[in-house]
C-alpha cells in the first residue's frame, strides 16, 4: 500500500487520475524490463524469506520508464507503506532526519531525483542507510552535541535520471542498482494494449502498435498518446480505435512516424534549412525556434541524437544523412566525411 500516488506535480487532476489508474501494482503486471524485473523479484523474495528489509535499491534511467512505478510495486509487494519525497524538496539535513525518524519497521522510502540532494542531507543519508541511525546536532559552536537516533530497518529506493552525478559513497550504499532501458516497440505495444483495456477502449492491435512506434521507447509517452487517440475517437464518433483512427489522431497532434513532435521537427528543420545542416551552437539553434536552451537540450536534442538525426560535434550541432532524409531532403555530398572531420 502507498500513502499517495506520485505523478507529475504539474499534471491536471484528470492526468493524475489517468496515470494512477494505469500503473501496474505488482511485478507480474509490470511489462518490459525483463532482466530488472527478474533481479528485483529475487531481491524481494530473499528479503521476505529472511524476514528483513530488502537492500536499498537505486533505479536509474531516462524519465518515463517506470522508476516511480517500480518503487510503488516494491512497497506493494512487501505490504508496507511507501514514503515519497524528492531530492530538491530536501533542503536541510533536519528535513531528512524528520522523515527518517517517522518511518515504521521495514517501510520503503522513495527519493526521486536523488542526485539533487543537498550535501548535508546526503551525508546524513550515508549513516542512515548503513547503520540505520542519524545523529541530530543540538546547539551551536563548541557546546553543540550530537544525539544519535536509532532508526527502524527500512529500504531506500532512489531514482535518478543522471546516475553519473551521484557521489561514489552514496552509490556504493545501494545493494541493488537497476538501469532501465528504453522499451522496444513490441513491449510498448503490450503496455498500450493493457492500458487500453484498463480504460475500457476498443483498441485494435495494429493501432496499439502504431501508438507504440511513435512513443519514443517510453511508456509514459505511449499512455499519453493513447489518451489523445481515445479523445480523437470519441469526438469523431469512432467506437473502435482502428489503425486509421490512430494515425489520424497522431497526425492532428503532430507526432510523426518516428515519434518526433512539433518541437523536435522545428529544431531539425531549423538546423537543416536555416543553418545548412550545421555546425551551429545550441543557444543559436534554440533562439531560432523560439525556445529556451534548456528545453532544446533536455527535451528535443536527446531524442534527435538517439534516432541518429543529429550529432554533437566540437564545432556545434550537425544534421546527419538520416536527418535530411526524414525531412524528405537530399543531404549535401560529403556530409559523412565532414562529420568525422569534426
Amino acid at each position: 500500500m502507498t500513502e499517495h500516488s506520485p505523478v507529475d506535480p504539474d499534471a491536471t487532476l484528470e492526468e493524475r487520475d489517468f496515470e494512477s489508474a494505469l500503473r501496474p501494482k505488482a511485478l507480474t503486471e509490470f511489462e518490459g524490463q525483463p532482466r530488472v524485473r527478474e533481479q528485483l523479484a529475487l531481491v524481494l523474495d530473499a528479503a521476505r524469506h529472511r524476514g528483513t528489509a530488502p537492500d536499498h535499491v537505486l533505479l536509474s534511467g531516462p524519465p518515463g520508464l517506470g522508476k516511480t512505478t517500480l518503487a510503488m510495486i516494491i512497497a506493494n509487494e512487501l505490504g508496507v507503506n511507501l514514503r515519497i519525497t524528492s531530492g530538491p524538496a530536501i533542503q536541510h539535513a533536519g528535513d531528512l532526519a524528520a522523515i527518517l525518524s517517522g518511518l515504521d519497521e521495514h517501510e520503503v522510502m522513495f527519493i526521486d531525483e536523488i542526485h539533487r540532494l543537498s550535501k548535508p542531507a546526503e551525508e546524513l543519508l550515508y549513516l542512515a542507510m548503513e547503520d540505520f541511525r542519524v545523529d541530530v546536532v543540538v546547539g551551536k559552536g563548541p557546546g553543540a552535541t550530537a544525539i544519535p537516533i536509532e532508526l527502524p530497518q527500512f529500504t531506500l529506493v532512489g531514482a535518478t535520471t543522471r546516475a553519473g552525478l551521484l557521489p561514489g559513497p552514496l552509490r556504493d550504499r545501494f545493494g541493488f542498482t537497476a538501469q532501465l532501458d528504453f522499451y522496444d516497440d513490441d513491449a510498448l505495444a503490450g503496455i498500450v494494449r493493457s492500458s487500453g483495456r484498463k480504460l475500457g477502449v476498443n483498441l485494435a492491435d495494429d493501432a496499439a502498435y502504431e501508438i507504440a512506434t511513435r512513443s519514443r521507447g517510453t511508456p509514459r509517452i505511449g499512455n499519453r498518446l493513447l489518451r489523445r487517440v481515445r479523445d480523437f475517437g470519441q469526438v469523431k464518433g469512432h467506437a473502435r480505435l482502428t489503425l486509421e483512427v490512430a494515425r489520424g489522431a497522431l497526425e492532428l497532434y503532430e507526432v510523426d512516424e518516428l515519434g518526433l513532435d512539433r518541437l523536435d521537427r522545428s529544431v531539425l528543420d531549423s538546423l537543416v534549412r536555416k543553418f545548412g545542416g550545421g555546425p551551429v551552437g545550441l543557444s543559436t539553434l534554440a533562439l531560432s525556434v523560439g525556445e529556451e536552451v534548456d528545453t532544446v537540450a533536455e527535451v528535443a536534442e536527446p531524442f534527435l541524437i538517439r534516432e541518429g538525426l543529429m550529432m554533437r560535434t566540437p564545432r556545434g550541432r550537425v544534421a546527419t544523412n538520416a536527418g535530411y532524409a526524414h525531412l524528405g531532403l537530399a543531404a549535401p555530398s560529403g556530409l559523412s566525411d565532414s562529420l568525422f572531420d569534426s
